[in-house]
């Protein structure tokens, strides 16, 4: 026969156990298990975009670009658009601001072109682009788990879509306007890429180009991505070996979002959550929704997108909601360059370019292109 004590474990909700007796599950092992996936997919996806950008994915695609548009620097701006779009929603926003900003860059001096408006593009769609999938910022891969708690959930993707497209054409259309006269010369076309290794650099296009569809299916992101990082490893380790030991792997970083979120736990248990829904209100109406994606880009640029998200997650509670939160902390904390890890990456790549951009420059015009994408995003929820 079993034990009061025993008994009284089952059927009860792990976050309702307390006290002598009671099988409480600690709460450390509640936040490992969310934040061991996105740590683990920030790992697998980091490894897939070096062995990537070491291969010539992304020198090929912007010299290829350039090629393409034929001397205009119009068209040239709209494939590097069409870059910066795909490479954050497949490949994360920190993927596009680290890797394809230098390429970019490279490209417009080749050509001879101010870089300038290929910098700012380039960072604000790192960032106003990267709600389209949960692979896309690590605040998406969060949300994943807010999403499943919710009964009869709609997949993240038919939440997102909308505010997706309407925050990446907000950017592309003020960045048009602001740099329309730029986008009417013409240029020298670049010089062709430089040779690489044609089976590593088809191999890790493809499994890049395999990534989307794996990605949208269902399965866990973590998955796919870990899986493709050791086939890339396995084929870096056989065409370039000496390149295994040149990957650059973000442990600092892990390390730090590691700290993060148990600072961030730790507050929210001692009046911090209390004091962020004083501050983001509830309701999902337009108003409701305009006040809490205001609030958190607000905050994001204050401090920084992710400490920001899992500050307000706790008092969002519908789904139209969580979607306000995202639009405010993804396309809205880019005013300041410390409000994503990806614009203070994006900024040491500009400089060691040589092309800096100056700040009061980058703030005014950062802070018009987020204005725009966080209204016309939250207004499609």
């Amino acid at each position: 026969m079993a034990s009061p004590s025993s008994s009284r474990c089952h059927g009860t909700p792990p976050r309702s156990r307390a006290g002598p007796g009671f099988c409480r599950r600690p709460r450390v092992v509640d936040l490992i298990e969310r934040v061991g996936p996105v740590i683990g997919f920030l790992v697998a996806l980091t490894i897939v975009a070096e062995i990537s950008e070491r291969a010539g994915v992304f020198d090929v695609a912007a010299h290829w670009a350039a090629r393409v548009a034929r001397g205009s620097v119009l068209r040239l701006w709209l494939l590097i658009v069409v870059l910066a779009v795909a490479s954050t929603i497949v490949l994360s926003l920190d993927t596009t601001a680290v890797l394809l900003t230098p390429v970019v860059l490279a490209v417009a001096r080749q050509a001879k072109l101010d870089g300038t408006l290929f910098a700012l593009t380039t960072v604000w769609l790192a960032n106003t682009a990267s709600l389209l999938l949960p692979v896309s910022n690590l605040t998406n891969l969060l949300a994943l788990h807010s999403f499943s708690r919710i009964p009869d959930h709609p997949s993240y993707l038919s939440v997102m879509w909308r505010p997706a497209l309407a925050a990446i054409l907000a950017t592309v259309v003020v960045a048009a306007i602001l740099y329309r006269r730029q986008l009417r010369g013409r240029y020298v076309t670049a010089r062709p890429a430089d040779p690489h290794d044609r089976v590593l650099l088809l191999t890790a296009a493809g499994v890049c180009v395999a990534l989307g569809p794996l990605f949208v299916s269902g399965i866990m992101p973590v998955f796919p991505a870990a899986v493709a990082a050791a086939f890339l490893l396995v084929v870096l380790a056989v065409r370039d070996r000496p390149g295994l030991r040149a990957l650059d792997l973000p442990w600092r970083t892990v390390a730090a979002l590691v700290v993060l979120f148990v600072v961030v736990d730790l507050a929210g248990r001692h009046g911090l959550t209390d004091a962020i829904g004083a501050l983001t209100g509830q309701g999902s109406s337009v108003t409701d929704l305009m006040r809490l994606s205001g609030v958190s880009a607000v905050l994001g640029n204050l401090g920084n997108n992710l400490p920001t998200y899992l500050a307000i997650e706790p008092v969002t509670g519908s789904l139209d909601r969580h979607a306000a939160l995202l639009v405010g902390v993804n396309t809205g904390s880019i005013v300041t360059v410390w409000g994503t890890v990806a614009t203070l990456l994006w900024r040491q790549r500009c400089r060691r370019a040589g092309v800096e951009v100056p700040l009061r420059t980058y703030t005014w015009q950062s802070a018009l292109v987020a204005v725009c994408a966080v209204v016309a995003a939250t207004l499609v929820i």
